[in-house]
Formats: C-alpha cells, sequence, structure tokens
C-alpha cells in the first residue's frame, strides 16, 4: 500500500481532529518520587487497570504495569522507558513513564524529544531535587510546558507555600496552583479546587488499590467539616490569587507558568484533577521542526522518528521494539515507508501499541501516538520515517560518558553471542561501545553516563544473549571526538587512549578532565570536542 493510495481515502480535516485529540506526555522526577506510581494511579482512574499494583511497604507487593525489567521489579526503580495508552474524557493520552535514576539520563532525554508536555513530580518533603532539575533544564531548553504535581501530600514534608517559593525561584516557571491542599504535610484532609474554590473530600481505600471516592463541599460546608485547617488553607489560596497566581493558558505553552496540583498518588488523591489537566491544558499534537526549521503540518504525508530501540521485553520471540512517535499524516500497519538514513523503503508489517510490556496489534495510528514496530532491526534512535516528502527530524546525540570499563566473555564459547549481545546493545543505546586497536574485536570498551548502566548490560548479557560477561576497569573519566590527525598526536601521548564508536566517530579517552584541558590549552590545533547531548 503507497502512502499516496492511504491519504487519498483520509480526509485532512480527521487527521487534525485526530490529532487534536492527543496528549503525549512524559513524567520527570528525582527517583523515588513516585513516576510509576503515579502512572498506576493514572492508568486506574482512567479505568484501563482495575486495580493499582504498587502499595509501598509490602515485601511481597506486585510490581507496577509500567516496570516490567527484572531489575526494576527488584529495586522498584524504573530503568527502561514504557510507552502505555489509555482514554480519559475522549482523549487518548500517550503516556510515557522515564528511567528515574540519573545513571539513565540518556533514555530520558530521547523520551523528552516525543513529547509535547511533562509532569513535573515533585516529593512534598524533599521539592526540586538534583535530577528533578536536570531535567527541568532540559525541558526548559525544548520549550516543554510543565505541569508540577506535588506528591506525597499525605506524609510529612514541606510547606506549601514555601514550596511555590522554591518553584519559582530555582526554575523561573511562574506557579498557578489549580489544586490546594487542605490540611498539612502529613494531615492531607482533601483539596480546595482553586476554580470554584470548593472544598473535595477524599475516601481512602486499603491501600490505595483502587480509586478514594470523592465529595465536594462549598466553601461554607468546608468550614463546618475541616475547621481550621480549611480557613489555612482557604486564605493561602485567596493570598496567591490576589498576587496573580493564576492560570494563563498562554503562559503556561509558552513554558513560561507550570499549573501547580497538589496529591497523594499511592493513595489515588489528586489523581483525577491531575488528568482532567492533561485534557484540558496540555497542548495537542501539533507540527514539528525538521532540521531545516521548517515545522511539518500534522496533516501532510506520514512522518514519524524513532526515540527508542528495546529488546528483551518478549521474552518468547527475543525480538527488537523500535518505538515511533508519528509527528504527520496517517500510520497504517502494512504502509511502506522511507527510512531517512538509508534511503531505502521500509515495511511496517508487525506494528503495536504497548501497555507496559503487554501488547497488541496497531493498525491506525494518528499524530502524537507512539507505535512499536516489531523487528525493526535497521532502525536506531534519532532515525526518520516518511511518506511522501523527504523530512529529516533532529538527530539523538548522545551524552558525554564518565564511566568507562573493557568487556570481555567470560565463556570463550559465547563469543558470538557475546558480539551480538554487545553490538545490539549499543544500537539500542543501553551503553556506547568503542572499539580500540590496543584492546581487539574481543574486549570492546563500554562507555556509560553512570554505573548503573553496566549493572543492566551485565543482566541482558546473562539473561537475553545467555553471554556472561565481566569488566575490567579502566583508567579514565573523560571522553573527547577527535579527528584523524588528533588520535595520531594522542595515540603518543600518557594516559590516554583513542577509540572507534559504531558511528565511525574517533573517541579519546582521558584519565581526567584536567588532562582534556592541559592539551587544548597547550596545543589548540587539535580537535576535542565534547560529546554533548545538545
Amino acid at each position: 500500500m503507497s502512502a499516496v493510495e492511504l491519504l487519498d481515502g483520509v480526509d485532512n480535516l480527521r487527521v487534525l481532529d485526530e490529532a487534536l485529540h492527543r496528549r503525549t506526555i512524559a513524567v520527570i522526577s528525582h527517583p523515588d518520587a513516585g513516576k510509576s506510581t503515579l502512572t498506576e494511579a493514572l492508568l486506574l482512574h482512567a479505568h484501563a487497570i482495575g486495580e493499582a499494583g504498587a502499595t509501598h511497604g509490602k515485601a511481597g507487593r506486585r510490581a507496577t504495569v509500567s516496570d516490567w525489567m527484572a531489575m526494576e521489579k527488584e529495586r522498584g526503580i524504573s530503568i527502561s522507558s514504557a510507552a502505555i495508552q489509555f482514554t480519559h474524557r475522549d482523549t487518548i493520552i500517550n503516556l510515557v513513564d522515564t528511567p528515574g535514576h540519573a545513571d539513565f539520563s540518556e533514555d530520558t532525554y530521547r523520551v523528552l524529544a516525543a513529547v509535547d508536555a511533562a509532569i513535573m513530580l515533585v516529593d512534598a518533603a524533599k521539592g526540586l531535587e538534583a535530577q528533578t532539575m536536570k531535567l527541568f533544564e532540559v525541558c526548559r531548553r525544548r520549550g516543554i510546558p510543565l505541569i508540577t504535581m506535588i506528591n506525597k501530600w499525605d506524609r510529612p514534608g514541606g510547606d506549601a507555600l514555601a514550596l511555590m517559593d522554591e518553584i519559582e525561584k530555582r526554575t523561573g516557571l511562574f506557579p498557578t496552583p489549580l489544586t490546594w491542599p487542605v490540611g498539612e504535610s502529613g494531615d492531607f484532609q482533601g483539596l480546595i479546587d482553586c476554580d470554584s474554590g470548593d472544598f473535595v473530600r477524599f475516601h481512602r481505600t486499603a491501600g490505595g488499590a483502587t480509586i478514594a471516592s470523592e465529595e465536594r463541599l462549598s466553601a461554607a460546608d468546608a468550614a463546618d467539616v475541616a475547621g481550621i485547617a480549611w480557613e489555612t488553607a482557604a486564605d493561602e489560596a485567596g493570598l496567591l490569587r490576589e498576587e496573580g497566581h493564576v492560570h494563563d493558558e498562554s503562559l503556561f505553552l509558552s513554558a513560561a507558568s507550570t499549573p501547580v496540583l497538589f496529591g497523594a498518588a499511592a493513595l489515588n488523591i489528586g489523581v483525577r484533577q491531575l488528568l482532567d489537566t492533561l485534557v484540558d491544558f496540555a497542548p495537542s499534537a501539533e507540527s514539528r521542526a525538521d532540521t531545516s526549521g521548517s515545522r511539518r503540518p500534522v496533516n501532510s504525508a506520514f512522518s514519524g522518528f524513532v526515540f527508542k530501540v528495546q529488546s528483551g521485553m518478549d521474552s518468547n520471540h527475543r525480538d527488537r521494539v523500535a518505538f515511533v512517535r508519528v509527528c504527520s499524516g496517517v500510520f497504517q500497519r502494512g504502509m511502506m515507508v522511507t527510512h531517512e538514513p538509508s534511503g531505502r523503503p521500509f515495511a511496517t508489517k508487525y506494528a503495536q501499541q504497548m501497555f507496559g510490556k503487554d501488547r497488541e496489534t496497531v493498525d491506525l495510528a494518528w499524530p502524537g501516538d507512539i507505535v512499536g514496530l516489531i523487528n525493526a532491526s535497521a532502525l536506531r534512535p534519532g532515525d526518520t520515517l516518511f511518506a511522501g516528502e523527504t523530512v529529516v527530524f533532529p538527530p539523538m546525540p548522545r551524552f558525554q560518558p564518565e564511566h568507562f570499563r573493557a568487556a570481555r566473555s567470560t565463556d570463550s564459547s559465547k563469543h558470538k553471542q557475546f558480539r551480538k549481545g554487545i553490538e545490539q546493545l549499543d544500537h539500542e543505546g543501553v551503553i556506547q561501545v568503542l572499539h580500540s586497536d590496543r584492546r581487539g574485536d574481543q574486549t570492546p570498551i563500554l562507555a556509560a553516563v553512570g554505573p548503573m548502566q553496566f549493572e543492566v548490560v551485565v543482566e541482558r548479557m546473562a539473561n537475553e544473549y545467555r553471554a556472561p560477561i565481566a569488566f575490567d576497569a579502566l583508567p579514565y573519566t573523560a571522553a573527547c571526538a577527535t579527528d584523524a590527525a588528533g588520535a595520531l598526536f594522542l595515540a603518543k601521548q600518557s594516559s590516554t587512549e583513542v577509540a572507534v564508536a559504531s558511528d565511525g566517530r574517533l573517541i579519546a579517552l582521558f584519565a581526567n578532565e584536567w588532562k582534556v584541558k592541559t592539551l587544548r590549552r597547550e596545543h589548540p590545533e587539535l580537535r576535542l570536542d565534547s560529546i554533548s547531548a545538545e
């Protein structure tokens, strides 16, 4: 089926309407702020699942829907990003739960390239933590609108007004509360709906496994029920309103302000309000800029880009899934598109949508949707797919590695599996793989943003490829891109090694940043470029 035949049969107004009813959202935060718990709470309130799986504090708790890797279930952290689609109020929400640990910042960066808005989840007791601020900076540079959710208000924590000040001072965003907590953190009695002024009281369920029912009371009745807690909250909310902390859609979409909501995801409190905010205020799928700066309209021919490649999601089939963000047009399973990096046609016979680890075949997808292309061995993160007029979306740069290990197989009979596994993990972007003449092909150098990436490599090599590996420590903490002339010079330097990345770049490894600065100062003709995310 050609793209032309497909587009002839689809009304442009239908594409625009479908795009208008899409929200593609990421969740960002510091580790342990409750991202995976919030994901399940959103699914529960959208009636996509019947019972939440994360009941913290119980040794036998079920794993959350979005955490499916063994390490995720054991440690209670998100390592891979999981794409989940569900519906709320006739709006399709594509929610991408990102890795929370700083060691997996690169994967989170790729996810943020594929979304139109993000939920910034903040622990009420800890405020804006280091990883949250790092991810906020990525959102700021990309102009991604942020909705802030203050989580864990059911536990002792900070002061609500102080948190507003912290958000404004540290992010520069103007906070505009949509809900306000009644009762200090740890004594959570309900929420003020800042628009209507009503008191929303919640009736908790055991372990937060099901939706907490809501009771809406007028301000007069709230004073009788909540007493001084209501009076304090109402005064605070009123003060903020008088100071202009009122939602302005244009400021939000321009990433100048952030709507703020309060809640407790583990108890499913404040979650429906967040869902309504996504539908009412988050931007729909819109035209996206290509490498030339032009914007491809959503109702033009199909285009999309790969933001993640993941293997091992189905232990029975050992397949590889390329996650594609649909940017324009309509995707139909079986259509032939062009793989921009190679210029070759690409068949989309096996296309699925994910619900955590579970999947189902998808026949149609629209701008904003995320499609998993199965056994897409030719696709890498950052690749563009298109039909009709050529388009190239910005590539996905690699992050600056700071940790290096020499990898070797511990079983000489598994060299073929070892090589295949290492190549695949590099292809997915799980790790950066370098080859050095000093070590040979059997001992590649693995470069990582954080040491936990090495743990993922060890587990996946053993479980997926049946090729257990071991590491040898390397005395390097810095890396730069160089050229052929630089490589010849650097090969003669002490505490330095030159290797080749899978994309052909020459990468020089150094003992420390001081060595790099010294070489730049003494040899300004040398090419020593940073490997950065921007």
